[in-house]
């Protein structure tokens, strides 16, 4: 049974975490969230490269999971390694594609000691190909989906999201291959390889503008705040600050100058048609911004909702968790760990009736499980330290 009970709609898996950085502990989180007993593996000698142990983005990546090191490259920690496959259900790595067979575990080697065993692979660029051993990074995969060509204002030049989407999108997506191979085995009862990467996770969230090219052959551009095909949807200056206004269709237009008082725009041919308002964006968006600003955001928040126009203000992350809707959904938790106290983290965003997740455990201490995970393998204790005597963990 798993050490760590945050919810026990997962509680029946184990899994064995190799990833590093931010894709594949992304994608693990979300079984952690949800109960499943996951085991940390970290190298023997200490590595840096997800910033430090104590910071927000360590805590916030590995909480709910137990850690133990193991040195894979030694013949003795290769096969406690597979020992734990025998009792695992899922192991999730984002080396690069060529290290796993370099170690003895890739797929096949996993598949020989625990046919029901579900490797989750998640590269920069896919497991085979032309770039395939390039590394993997947010804002190369960025580049390379396209992203970065859709974000910022027009005539600016290239421009990264504020945030590692696609190091995020890509553990999200392996997490769901991983519930959905967890699905199937129930039918067939073997395991299989789920793979994911950055590249395609960009494509994705892309969706609609890369859609626009596959099927119409149209290259989306840079549009700044714009939506590029529904304007006016943008934001707006108002005398305070900014407003997200969002308006779509002819109901929802003759609504909106209604609700600012500017019906005269009604009477603009060229805003008489969803094209015509995209085409006359420039000119559009100019008498909109003259009206916006005489009042203050809060002032148009009111006016607007009140018409049931959809709008929203523009925070900054401390007025996003000053926001009552936010405090109301939950979206960050306290967890108390041994050295910090009591933090705040991100809270699982997937809301669950019956067995929901809970943030239970901050991120263990290195290796504050070894001892604990071979035991329950059934090494001895003075077997565990001859070990760490060793280097083999």
């Amino acid at each position: 049974m798993p050490k760590i009970s945050s919810s026990t709609a997962l509680s029946r898996f184990r899994v064995l975490d190799l990833s590093r950085v931010r894709a594949g502990p992304a994608c693990v989180r979300q079984l952690a969230d949800f109960g499943a007993d996951v085991i940390k593996i970290e190298n023997v000698n200490p590595e840096d490269l997800a910033g430090p142990r104590e910071g927000p983005d360590f805590q916030n990546l590995h909480r709910n999971k137990r850690s133990m090191t193991l040195n894979l490259k030694s013949k003795e920690g290769l096969k406690l390694f597979l020992d734990l496959v025998k009792t695992a259900d899922v192991v999730v790595e984002n080396y690069r594609p060529d290290v796993k067979f370099r170690l003895g575990i890739d797929y096949e080697s996993l598949k020989a000691v625990n046919p029901r065993i579900i490797l989750a692979s998640i590269s920069g660029f896919g497991q085979d190909g032309p770039d395939a051993r390039r590394p993997g990074f947010d804002q190369l995969a960025q580049g390379l989906s396209g992203l970065m060509s859709v974000t910022g204002n027009a005539g600016d030049g290239p421009m990264r999201v504020g945030a590692a989407v696609a190091d995020v999108a890509a553990g999200f997506l392996a997490a769901m291959g991983v519930l959905t191979a967890l699905l199937e085995r129930e039918e067939s009862a073997e395991g299989q390889w789920v793979q994911s990467n950055l590249l395609q996770a960009g494509l994705a969230l892309l969706d609609f503008q890369a859609a626009r090219y596959t099927v119409s052959g149209e290259v989306a551009t840079q549009m700044g705040n714009d939506h590029p095909t529904f304007m006016p949807t943008s934001a707006y200056r108002s005398s305070n600050g900014h407003i997200n206004i969002a308006v779509s269709g002819l109901g929802m237009w003759e609504k909106f100058c209604g609700s600012i008082k500017r019906e005269d725009l009604l009477l603009d041919e060229e805003f008489k048609t969803g094209p015509g308002r995209s085409k006359g964006r420039v000119r559009l968006n100019a008498q909109i911004n003259k009206t916006i600003s005489t009042k203050t955001t809060e002032e148009w928040m009111r006016i607007l909702s009140g018409d049931d126009i959809p709008c929203g203000p523009i925070y900054s992350m401390d007025q996003v968790f000053a926001d009552p809707q936010v405090k109301h959904l939950q979206a960050s938790a306290p967890v108390e760990h041994p050295e910090l106290g009591e933090i705040h983290l991100l809270n699982q965003p997937v809301k669950l009736s019956r067995t929901p997740a809970h943030l239970t455990a901050s991120a263990p201490l290195r290796g504050a499980h070894t001892a604990e995970i071979l035991s329950e393998l059934g090494v001895s204790e003075e077997t565990i330290a001859r070990y760490v005597q060793e280097g083999v963990v």
